[in-house]
């Protein structure tokens, strides 16, 4: 099996806010747009010298979109040499701050066709001819995207451009979301050529339909591999003790880090083709890319079996992890 690539994404490296457990200590409180612009460019100067080729924006991710495509721009990086993804269907909506008043929301989530149709004008703009992959972001059987013909038949066209078209996942409910994407066709011919879904130690639901989707010919794209953060060392719950204990052995047994076992966990999985790393940092970026040297096994797997948790369990602890 050839293992996975590691790919880096911009959700923590484009806006001074994040759900990322402790991502204000990672950006050591720099979060002015020049010190967060400067951060981002060294991230990915290191990722692109350590051997990193894909990249993973948003229009939601803050200023990503516009730090990716001034960092080719200054490095002179052609088209052919880098995959660029990047998402609709979130407007960030924090004006660059962190602390928001109450009701007032860090994104927020659209997918119908006036939204796609701006937000495929700036991406354009920001990233031009570097643009490989664009995907509705984070697709749900609830929110209908799937089954609006003005919004399916827009991204037809794009496809038809030349830019391949993918749709992101998330909640609970993944697995059914990808087979109903992958049934998708126009004149006979599958509209997404890719699928962005969590998986991790904890969240292992989507396995069996991304598998489906890899033997279909999809590209297979991992997010959320370390759990914003639940599954590092910025995890200190006490609720998660037990597990934190299990991962620190297991990582000390093959003398890396818990993050970096816990991204060889995706890596590993025989339908993956890219697995996102999320660093906001230099630290992190390192420590993460230290996946690709475990030497992962069946016996590692076993051990870090016992982690699983229901999509339930999960979502929900995902959904109440704090803007920091």
């Amino acid at each position: 099996m050839t293992m996975a690539k590691i790919g880096l994404g911009l959700a923590a490296l484009g806006r001074p806010g994040y759900i990322n457990l402790g991502h204000a200590e990672d950006l050591a409180s720099e979060v002015s747009i020049n010190a967060m612009r400067k951060n981002a460019h060294e991230v990915l100067d290191v990722a692109w010298e350590l051997g990193v080729r894909y990249f993973d924006a948003a229009r939601s991710y803050g200023r990503a979109e516009e730090f990716l495509g001034s960092w080719i721009r200054s490095r002179h990086i052609s088209p052919d040499e880098i995959t660029i993804g990047s998402k609709w269907g979130y407007t960030y909506t924090a004006a660059w701050q962190v602390e928001l008043p109450m009701g007032v929301a860090h994104e927020v989530k659209r997918h119908e066709l006036p939204v796609l149709k701006s937000q495929y004008a700036a991406t354009i703009n920001n990233l031009g001819t570097h643009l490989n992959l664009y995907q509705i972001h984070s697709a749900t059987l609830e929110s209908g995207v799937l089954e609006n013909q003005d919004v399916l038949e827009f991204l037809n066209r794009v496809r038809q451009a030349g830019i391949q078209v993918g749709v992101s996942v998330s909640g609970p409910r993944q697995s059914e979301t990808i087979e109903k994407a992958i049934s998708i066709k126009f004149d006979d011919v599958p509209l997404f050529g890719s699928v962005q879904a969590t998986w991790n130690l904890l969240e292992r639901s989507a396995a069996p339909a991304l598998a489906q989707a890899r033997g279909r010919g999809l590209t297979v794209i991992v997010k959320e591999a370390v759990a914003n953060g639940r599954l590092t060392t910025k995890n200190q719950e006490p609720e998660f003790a037990a597990k934190y204990r299990l991962l620190q052995l297991v990582a000390a047994e093959n003398e890396t880090t818990i993050d970096a076992i816990s991204i060889a966990a995706a890596l590993n999985q025989s339908w993956a083709n890219v697995v996102l790393s999320g660093a906001a940092n230099l630290h992190h970026l390192k420590s993460n890319l230290a996946a690709q040297a475990v030497n992962w096994s069946d016996e590692i797997s076993k051990q870090l079996d016992s982690l699983t948790e229901t999509p339930q369990q999960y979502w929900a602890t995902r959904s109440h992890l704090a803007w920091n």
